[in-house]
């Protein structure tokens, strides 16, 4: 078997061969914002773009080239698809047991906006849920929560998966910062330090993103202020815990410091700031069973442990 060795700048230049590197990934982003198609519409083009990259300008065997798009998707197939399932199954046992009137109303009682609703559920719960368990549950339990909430399950579980990029890093009780200083023999201490310093920045880059694909640059200007306090609160906490306290618990205190500051931000602070609060796509209607019992509403976070357990 032939062995490919990779060149790193094939232009010559490292920043034009970074650029070039770079054109299938800002293709992506500029069909899912500007373009606005359909998430496997661009994915398949980009796809096509790096396939084109790496032939052309990389010099990668058209064998080599052929056999790594056919393991790129089989590789990503299995993990995407167990989430949207997992998603779809969780979504229907709330239904079922007639536990996600509690949930829906609850959400729906500090805003009925979609694209805040992907803030509580998919960013700040999201980023709990992957302090506590990992492994794909957090895209998991929060798609079929945003499912319920009137969220495509497709489209729910690409944008968990995106806004999953800021707590990630960390992952289950900082997993993989303490497995990283293992194996290079770091402090995985200082390993972690050094994160908590470099993903505030992403975070806040990371949310603005996200409006920008639910609703463009619209949805950028109307959120603005809870995206930044969502992040903000969030980078602050982070590079706090993963700085002075240690890897395992950056994502569930961030997250928690966050969801808390949203949640009193849109309760108190929004109509003073004039937020505009609309019910952006298909959302779910309201539920009619009234008020519920804090201890009742708690069974909100009940799938999250079952999957931390």
């Amino acid at each position: 078997m032939n062995l490919w060795q990779q060149n790193y700048d094939p232009a010559g230049n490292i920043w034009l061969s970074s650029l070039i590197a770079s054109l299938p990934i800002l293709f992506f982003f500029f069909a899912l914002i500007k373009l606005k198609l359909k998430g496997y519409v661009a994915a398949s083009w980009t796809v096509v773009i790096a396939l084109a990259v790496a032939l052309l300008f990389y010099k990668m065997p058209v064998d080599h080239a052929l056999a790594s798009v056919v393991y790129g998707f089989f590789y990503g197939l299995w993990p995407i698809a167990w989430i949207i399932i997992a998603a779809v199954f969780v979504y229907k046992i709330s239904v079922k047991t007639g536990q996600f009137d509690i949930i829906r109303s609850s959400i729906l009682s500090i805003t009925p906006d979609q694209r805040l609703q992907m803030l509580i559920v998919g960013f700040c719960f999201g980023a709990f849920l992957e302090g506590a368990a990992g492994f794909g549950a957090p895209v998991a339990i929060t798609a079929a929560l945003l499912v319920g909430l009137g969220f495509n399950p497709l489209y729910a579980a690409g944008l968990c998966l995106i806004v999953n990029t800021a707590p990630v890093a960390f992952g289950a009780m900082g997993i993989p910062i303490l497995v990283a200083g293992q194996v290079t023999g770091l402090d995985s201490f200082e390993i972690g330090q050094m994160v908590g310093r470099q993903l505030p920045f992403l975070t806040i880059i990371v949310l603005f993103w996200i409006m920008a694909i639910m609703d463009g640059w619209r949805g950028v200007k109307e959120t603005w202020p809870a995206v930044m306090v969502a992040g903000g609160s969030f980078a602050i906490a982070q590079y706090l815990s993963s700085n002075f306290i240690g890897p395992e618990l950056p994502d569930i205190i961030s997250s928690l410091v966050s969801l808390v500051c949203l949640t009193l931000f849109l309760k108190t602070l929004a109509a003073d700031t004039h937020l505009p609060l609309r019910r952006y796509g298909r959302v779910a209607g309201r539920s009619d069973a009234g008020p519920h019992p804090a201890i009742r509403q708690g069974k909100l976070f009940a799938p999250g442990r079952r999957f931390c357990s």
